[in-house]
C-alpha cells in the first residue's frame, strides 16, 4: 500500500512539473489575441505566409484520488493585458467552481480542494473571464476549459457473481468446457493497462484449468470418477495491469459437481440368499427380497430382476421394487410340505439404461443364487375335487344313494374327516350325508318340475380340529322321468256354425307337457273308444303335436242344442307312455253366409216369438226404477230417529204437584208421604231410557230396590244413581236425571213451602214471572198471597 501512494505521488509530481513547463512556455513566448505573420519562400520561388496565433488551451489534467496535504494545482490563467499591478481579477464558473476548483483571483492559480475520483466523474467543463477588479468590466470574452481526471488504478477487478455452480459429466475427456467466469474493472480501459485482465486458477488443480483471456474453466484431469469425488471447490483470480507485478486482482469460488453416467453395473453383495415361506401361504404373498448394489444414482442406477433358472421358475416369480430398488420374490402357485420341501432360483439383476459410450465397461448385470425352504402348516382338509355333479331320478325313494364326496388332511397326522351339509344350501332338507364316508342320501322325494337342480355345499372337518375344515359345492340334478301327462297348451273353447258344411275344420288344438322333451312330444291326439264314431265331430292328427277338429255331419240348431263337449285323448312320447283325456267345449252359433259370427245365444229364436227387445228393455227399465224407489224408502224410515226427550203431559218428573195442608217442614215425615216424590215408573224397579232404545232390556237386581214407602232420600237417590252406573244400556253421553227431591245447600235456594212455616222472611217472587211459562204457576201462586197479605 506504500508503495502504490509512493508511486501516486510521483506520478502527480512529474504531470505537475510538465504542465506548469508548458504553459509557462507558451505564456512567454506567445500572446493570446496577437496575431501576425512572417514570410517564407517556397522551393519554387513563391512566398509562403504563416499567421501567428495566440496559445489556444482547452484542457488541463489532474489525478484522480489525491491525498496530500495541500490542495492540487492544477493549471494557472494569465491574460496577456495582465500587467502585474493588481488591477485584472481572474473569475472561475462552470461545473464544481468554487466547491472542487477554485481560482487565484490574483495570480490565476486553479487548485482542487477536494479528492477526484475518475469513475464517479471523469472530466468538468469550466469557465474563465478576466475584469477590471474595480469596475468588474470584462476585459476579455469569457474562455471555457475542460478538467479531465487522469485515471489511476485504484479498482480491483469484480466478478459477476460471488460463487459459481457448474457440472461436467464424470469421466468427461480433457479440455472439456464447464463453465466461463467474467470480471469487470471499474478503471479506464483506454488509459494503460489498468483495465486490462488475466484469469488464473488458484485452487482446483490438477483437476481444472483456466483460460488467462476468456475465463472458460475446462477440465484437466481424465476419467475422473464421481463415485470417488462428486464435487470440487475451485477458485479464480483475476488480475488487472494485464498480470503483472502492483496490479488489483480479484477472485470468485466455482462448485463443480460432477453428473452420474452409468459406467458402474450393478452387483450383489452375496452370493446366496435363503429364505422361508409356509406352505399355507396363498399366491402373491411376499417371500423375500434381494438388492443387487449399483453405485450410479437415477436413472443409470435403475436395476431390473427376473428369474432365469431353478427348479422354482414355475412356484415364484420376482418383481423390482422401484422405490427401495429391490426384488420381490413372490408366491406364484399354492405349495405343499408332504409333496416339495425346498426350491432354488437364479436371479439376474441387470441395468435398465445402458450408456452405450461404456458399454466396455460390462456386462451391466449380475446373477445370485436364492433357496427357498418350505414350511409345514396345519392345513385344512383337502377334497378330492373342487367340486361334484351327480344325478338322481325323480320320484326317486327316501333313502336313495346320490353320490360321494371325499376329502383328506394333507398333513402327516392324516386326521379322521367328518362331513357335514351346510343347511343354508339346502333349506328343505332334501338331502343328507353319512357323516362318517361323505354318501349323500335323499330324504324326501324329488320332482323335477319342481326344482330341477339342487346346489348345495358340504363340510369337511379334522375331527380333532373343528377349526380346520374345508367347503365344497355338489350340483345334484334331477333326472326326469315321465310322470306327467300331456295337457291342452290353453283353455281352448270352440264355435261351429249352424251352417257348417261336413267335414269343415274349425279349430286346432295343441298340447303341453312338464316333462322334458325325451318324455314330451311327439304328442298323438285321439277320441276315446266309446266316442270313436261321434256322430258330430271327428278328430284329424296332424303328427306335429297338433290336431285339428272336423265337423262331421250339418244341421246343427241351436233350438235343439247349443253347446257340445268333446273328450280328446293326448299321449305323450315317453316310456311308459303318459295320456289324459280333455274336453274341448263347442258352442254352435249363427253365422252368416260366409262363415262370420253372428250370435251364439239360443234365446235369439225365442224373442222373436214374443216380445220385442225394445219392450222388454222397458219393461225391466220400470222393475228397477220401482225397486230402487222401495229400497230408499226403507232406507229412510231405518234412518229416522226418536226425539231424546219425550215430552209426555203424564210424566211426573216434570208435572208439578200441588198439595193444600202445609206439613211441619223437612223434618215432619209424617205430614206426607215420601212416595209420592217418586217416579210412578220407578215404582216397579225399572225405569226405561227415553234417550235412546236399548237393545236389550236390563233388569235391576232385586237388593238395589228401595222400599216404595221409604222415607229416606239419601238411600233412594243413591240406589238411583248406582243403577244408572250399572245400566250397560246407557249411552256413553251425558244423560239429565230428574228426581223429585231437592237437595240441600243448593246456591239458588229452596222453592219449596214445606219450610214456612218455620220462616219469617219476606221474600220477592216478582222475578219468577221473568221465568218463562214454566214457572208461570209458581209466580201466580206466591204473586197472589202476597197480594192477598197487602190487601188484608
Amino acid at each position: 500500500m506504500k508503495e502504490d501512494n509512493c508511486l501516486h505521488a510521483a506520478l502527480i509530481c512529474l504531470v505537475m512539473l510538465y504542465y506548469s513547463h508548458a504553459i509557462t512556455t507558451e505564456k512567454l513566448n506567445h500572446t493570446r489575441p496577437s496575431l501576425h505573420g512572417h514570410h517564407e519562400k517556397g522551393k519554387e520561388g513563391q512566398v509562403l505566409h504563416r499567421s501567428k496565433r495566440g496559445w489556444v488551451w482547452n484542457q488541463f489534467f489532474v489525478i484522480e484520488e489525491y491525498t496530500g496535504p495541500d490542495p492540487v494545482l492544477v493549471g494557472r490563467l494569465h491574460s496577456d493585458i495582465d500587467s502585474g499591478d493588481g488591477n485584472i481579477k481572474y473569475i472561475l464558473s462552470g461545473e464544481g467552481a468554487g466547491i472542487i476548483f477554485v481560482i487565484d483571483d490574483k495570480s490565476g492559480n486553479i487548485h482542487a480542494t477536494k479528492t477526484l475520483d475518475r469513475e464517479e466523474r471523469a472530466q468538468y467543463t469550466l469557465t474563465a473571464q478576466a475584469v477590471d477588479r474595480n469596475t468588474n468590466r470584462p476585459l476579455e470574452p469569457p474562455s471555457e476549459f475542460i478538467v479531465k481526471v487522469q485515471d489511476i488504478n485504484d479498482n480491483p477487478p469484480e466478478f459477476l457473481h460471488e460463487n459459481y455452480h457448474a457440472n461436467v459429466p464424470e469421466r468427461s475427456n480433457v479440455g472439456t468446457s464447464v463453465i466461463q467466469v467474467t470480471a469487470s474493472d471499474a478503471d479506464d480501459p483506454t488509459y494503460g493497462n489498468s483495465a486490462k485482465l488475466v484469469y488464473s486458477i488458484l485452487e482446483g488443480q490438477p483437476y481444472f484449468s483456466v483460460e488467462a483471456q476468456t475465463g472458460i474453466i475446462r477440465t484437466a484431469l481424465p476419467n475422473m470418477d464421481r463415485e470417488a469425488k462428486e464435487e470440487y471447490h475451485v477458485v479464480i483470480q483475476a488480475k488487472d495491469m494485464g498480470g503483472h507485478m502492483g496490479g488489483l486482482s480479484g477472485t470468485t469460488k466455482v462448485t463443480i459437481t460432477l453428473t452420474d453416467v452409468n459406467d458402474n453395473p450393478p452387483k450383489f453383495p452375496q452370493s446366496v440368499y435363503q429364505m422361508s415361506v409356509s406352505e399355507a401361504a396363498v399366491p402373491g404373498e411376499e417371500v423375500g427380497r434381494v438388492k443387487a448394489k449399483d453405485p450410479d444414482i437415477g436413472e443409470n442406477g435403475l436395476v431390473a430382476y427376473s428369474i432365469i433358472d431353478g427348479d422354482g421358475m414355475d412356484m415364484f416369480e420376482i418383481t423390482t421394487d422401484y422405490e427401495t430398488q429391490e426384488g420381490v420374490v413372490k408366491l406364484k402357485k399354492l405349495l405343499d410340505f408332504e409333496t416339495k420341501k425346498s426350491y432354488s432360483l437364479k436371479v439376474e439383476a441387470a441395468n435398465v439404461h445402458i450408456d452405450p459410450k461404456f458399454i466396455s465397461n460390462g456386462p451391466f448385470k449380475d446373477t445370485v443364487t436364492v433357496k427357498i425352504s418350505v414350511e409345514d402348516a396345519d392345513e385344512p382338509p383337502v377334497f378330492l375335487k373342487p367340486s361334484y355333479v351327480f344325478e338322481v331320478q325323480e320320484n326317486a325313494a327316501s333313502g336313495t344313494v346320490v353320490g360321494k364326496v371325499h376329502a383328506k388332511d394333507p398333513d402327516a397326522a392324516n386326521s379322521a374327516i367328518r362331513y357335514s351339509i351346510d343347511r343354508h344350501t339346502d333349506l328343505e332338507r332334501y338331502f343328507v350325508i353319512n357323516a362318517e364316508d361323505g354318501n349323500i342320501k335323499t330324504i324326501k322325494a324329488l320332482d323335477r318340475e319342481e326344482i330341477a337342480w339342487h346346489n348345495i355345499s358340504v363340510f369337511a372337518v379334522e375331527v380333532h380340529k373343528q377349526h380346520q375344515e374345508a367347503k365344497v359345492p355338489v350340483a345334484i340334478k334331477v333326472v326326469d322321468v315321465n310322470d306327467n301327462a300331456p295337457k291342452f297348451a290353453a283353455a281352448y273353447e270352440a264355435f261351429v256354425c249352424e251352417n257348417a258344411r261336413s267335414n269343415q275344420q274349425f279349430i286346432t288344438i295343441s298340447a303341453d307337457d312338464k316333462d322334458e322333451s325325451a318324455n314330451g312330444p311327439r304328442f298323438i291326439f285321439s277320441l276315446p273308444p266309446e266316442i270313436i264314431h261321434n256322430p258330430n265331430f271327428t278328430l284329424r292328427d296332424n303328427r306335429d303335436n297338433t290336431a285339428s277338429v272336423l265337423v262331421r255331419r250339418e244341421g246343427f240348431s241351436r233350438q235343439k242344442q247349443d253347446l257340445y263337449l268333446l273328450p280328446i285323448v293326448i299321449s305323450d312320447g315317453g316310456l311308459p307312455p303318459m295320456s289324459s283325456t280333455n274336453t274341448l267345449t263347442i258352442r254352435v252359433c249363427g253365422c252368416d253366409s260366409n262363415g262370420s259370427l253372428l250370435s251364439c245365444n239360443a234365446e235369439a229364436y225365442i224373442l222373436n216369438a214374443g216380445l220385442s227387445t225394445g219392450a222388454l228393455i222397458a219393461i225391466l227399465a220400470c222393475i228397477v226404477i220401482l225397486l230402487v224407489i222401495v229400497v230408499l224408502f226403507v232406507t229412510l224410515k231405518r234412518q229416522k230417529k226418536e226425539p231424546l226427550i219425550v215430552f209426555e203431559e203424564e210424566d211426573v218428573r216434570e208435572n208439578i204437584i200441588t198439595y193444600d195442608d202445609e206439613g211441619g217442614g223437612e223434618e215432619d215425615t209424617e205430614a206426607f208421604d215420601i212416595a209420592t216424590l217418586q217416579n210412578p215408573d220407578g215404582i216397579n224397579g225399572f225405569i226405561p231410557r227415553k234417550d235412546i232404545k236399548p237393545e236389550y232390556q236390563y233388569m235391576p237386581r232385586p237388593g238395589l230396590r228401595p222400599a216404595p214407602n221409604s222415607v229416606d232420600v239419601d238411600d233412594f237417590i243413591n240406589t238411583r244413581i248406582q243403577e244408572a252406573d250399572n245400566d250397560p244400556t246407557a249411552p256413553p253421553y251425558d244423560s239429565i236425571q230428574i228426581y223429585g227431591y231437592e237437595g240441600r245447600g243448593s246456591v239458588a235456594g229452596s222453592l219449596s213451602s214445606l219450610e214456612s212455616a218455620t220462616t219469617d222472611s219476606d221474600l220477592d217472587y216478582d222475578y219468577l214471572q221473568n221465568w218463562g211459562p214454566r214457572f208461570k204457576k209458581l209466580a201466580d201462586l206466591y204473586g197472589s198471597k202476597d197480594t192477598f197479605d197487602d190487601d188484608s
